[in-house]
């Protein structure tokens, strides 16, 4: 029985490890929203045109189009994912 029980400083540790743990998780989740996002504005910025926004010179976005494979698909699954940008915020920031 005295095997299961943990010692005060045992318990401490690990209440601290998951309060900590949370706002990791939490933090993680909003860079990688950040970073996706960010994704989507390069990606629209270079392929403004488009969509009639001035873009930046050609002769840039044809040096940069080969790096920006990943930045096509973001922009495919964000264009499906679209219809509830504003629901996946206030869950992120868990408003109810």
């Amino acid at each position: 029985m005295k095997d299961r029980e943990k010692s005060p400083v045992e318990n401490l540790k690990a209440f601290l490890r998951g309060f900590f743990g949370a706002f990791k998780h939490s933090s993680t989740e909003y860079l990688e929203f950040e970073l996706r996002e960010l994704e989507n504005v390069f990606a629209l910025i270079l392929m403004g045109e488009f969509v009639g926004i001035p873009s930046p010179p050609t002769t840039l976005v044809i040096r940069l189009l080969p790096h920006m494979t990943r930045e096509l698909y973001v922009m495919q699954r964000r264009v499906v994912d679209m219809d509830d940008i504003l629901g996946e915020l206030a869950g992120m920031f868990e408003i109810t």
